[in-house]
């Protein structure tokens, strides 16, 4: 057994990393299958009692075939689109366009244009040159800004090293902004001590400078724009759910920007929107959010159905919410985390045009 694991410990991440994931797709697919099997037995029993009691030539003790096909259909459907989901959806990258009208905005600022990157969680990509798509189609936007709200690790600093060459490539004309997710921190991994969290902390900040991004940690950064000012504003995490930490000063990052023309918010979890934005700070605008990966598995269907397991943590989970003249995008993320793939919920580079 020690011989075997060792074999395992030796194979590269891309072969362990698919075979866990087929071997769990598998024991998932034959676990929905289990049911209909199991209403069959309870059928098949009731018929052998009444066949007991009231012998009859009739009874037959092979199992149900419409019950075993249909099972075998179900558990067929995470099978297929399970697998599917990571050989072909993890890097079908999608570029969402959404056109906002804020109230009140200067002329000057009509026509801005930001894009939106979320979740990238660098130390689950077994290809990391495919990033190169999303840059190429970030590129390719010639956007005024770019946000990038969080998540850029998985737990510890180094897994964005193979990624930074790529991610440096990003470019826009007034700058790239970012903040840290809940992932960021190091929270769940178990170190040594608080001084090696704390230097993994202070590594992977430094890394958001060596790709050339502004990194915003309860802070804000003023850009003039055709002689209008523009206020980004970004929060640390802060979640209103428990079991994700709050490290988040809004009041704190917004001192400073209350003169500026247009007030941008970078809040990874989009629970403080609802929580804290519209409640206590309604001059800002578009609050930009990720976080939820829209669960990485739904069905969307534009103008007939939006649906994902994740809307039963998350009211606001993906795409465009407004709440009186102020708005939160949530962003579907770029990278994966757990499962290696995307079923219906495709990874996300969003552009954000204001008109």
């Amino acid at each position: 057994m020690a011989y075997t694991a060792g074999l395992l410990s030796e194979w590269d991440k891309v072969a362990l990393t698919i075979l866990r994931s087929l071997v769990f797709i598998t024991y998932f697919s034959k676990f929905l299958v289990l049911p209909f099997l199991f209403i069959d037995d309870i059928f098949r029993g009731f018929q052998w009692v009444f066949d007991y009691f009231k012998p009859s030539e009739s009874f037959n003790p092979s199992r149900s075939r419409f019950l075993s096909q249909f099972g075998l259909f179900i558990g067929a459907i995470p099978l297929i689109s399970l697998t599917y989901g990571i050989f072909r959806n993890a890097y079908r990258f999608q570029l969402r366009k959404t056109q906002v009208n804020i109230a009140g905005i200067p002329e000057q600022l009509l026509g801005l244009k930001i894009i939106q990157i979320s979740d990238i969680h660098s130390g689950s990509f077994l290809y990391p040159d495919e990033v190169n798509k999303a840059v190429d189609i970030i590129n390719a936007q010639n956007a005024d800004l770019v946000f990038f709200t969080g998540d850029l690790v998985n737990n510890t600093a180094d897994e964005v090293v193979p990624l930074l060459p790529i991610l440096k490539n990003i470019k826009a004309k007034y700058g790239v902004f970012s903040i840290l997710g809940n992932h960021d921190y190091g929270d769940y991994v178990q170190w040594e001590s608080s001084e090696k969290k704390q230097a993994n902390l202070d590594q992977l900040k430094l890394y958001h400078k060596e790709l050339g991004w502004s990194l915003l940690t309860n802070e804000h950064s003023v850009v003039e724009i055709n002689g209008k000012s523009v206020g980004i504003i970004g929060v640390e995490n802060y979640s209103t759910h428990m079991r994700f930490p709050k490290y988040g000063k809004l009041k704190e990052s917004f001192a400073g920007v209350e003169k500026t023309d247009l007030k941008l918010l970078l809040s990874h979890d989009p629970s403080h929107w609802s929580h804290e934005v519209v409640t206590e700070f309604k001059e800002i605008a578009i609050t930009f959010s990720g976080h939820t990966h829209g669960f990485q598995f739904g069905v969307e269907i534009p103008g007939i159905i939006q649906w994902s397991p994740i809307q039963y943590v998350y009211k606001q989970w993906a795409g465009l919410y407004k709440k009186g003249n102020q708005m939160l995008y949530v962003n579907r993320g770029l990278g994966h985390l757990g499962y290696p793939g995307r079923v219906g919920i495709l990874p996300e580079v969003t552009l954000i045009e204001i008109v």
